[in-house]
C-alpha cells in the first residue's frame, strides 16, 4: 500500500458526517468565486497587469484569468457534489496558493484584509478535504457503495 493509499484509507475511516456540510459550503463558495471571476474578468486581469512583478503580457493575463475561472467553476461544482473530490481539491490548491502569496499578500498583511483571510481558510479546508476525502454524503461514496454489474 502506497503512502497516498494509506492517507486515503485513513481519511475514509475518520470522516465526520458534519464535514460534508462544510465540503458542500466550500464547493458553493468556490463556484461562486468562479462566477464572480468569469463575470468580471477585466478586474482580475487589471490586478495581474498592475503588479509588473509577474511580467505578464495582456494575452497571458487574459488566459490565466479564464483558466482560473474555469477551474473554480468546475472544481467548485465537483467539490459540492462530492464527485472526484480529491482531484477537484488538488486542482484548486495551486490557485489558492497563488491567491495567498502573490495577490493578497501584495495588498498587505493586516486583520482588515478579509480577502487574505478567506483565501487562507479556503486553502486550509482544501488541504483538509484532500486528506479526508468526500465523506458519506457524496457521489463518490454512492458510487463505491452501489454494486457493479
Amino acid at each position: 500500500m502506497t503512502v497516498i493509499q494509506k492517507i486515503e484509507h485513513w481519511g475514509d475511516l475518520h470522516h465526520a458526517k458534519w464535514l460534508d456540510a462544510v465540503r458542500i459550503i466550500l464547493g458553493v463558495l468556490i463556484f461562486g468565486k468562479g462566477i464572480a471571476i468569469v463575470s468580471n474578468t477585466a478586474a482580475l486581469q487589471d490586478l495581474l497587469l498592475q503588479n509588473n512583478v509577474y511580467s505578464f503580457s495582456g494575452m497571458m493575463a487574459s488566459l490565466l484569468v479564464h483558466i482560473i475561472g474555469f477551474v473554480h467553476l468546475v472544481g467548485g461544482l465537483l467539490i459540492a457534489l462530492g464527485l472526484l473530490t480529491r482531484f477537484a481539491v488538488v486542482i484548486q490548491i495551486p490557485i489558492l496558493l497563488g491567491a495567498v502569496f502573490f495577490v493578497n499578500l501584495s495588498r498587505g498583511f493586516s486583520f482588515l484584509n478579509s480577502e487574505l483571510w478567506l483565501s487562507i481558510i479556503v486553502l486550509m479546508l482544501l488541504i483538509l478535504f484532500w486528506v479526508i476525502g468526500s465523506g458519506p454524503y457524496s457521489v463518490d461514496y454512492q458510487m463505491k457503495k452501489k454494486p457493479r454489474w
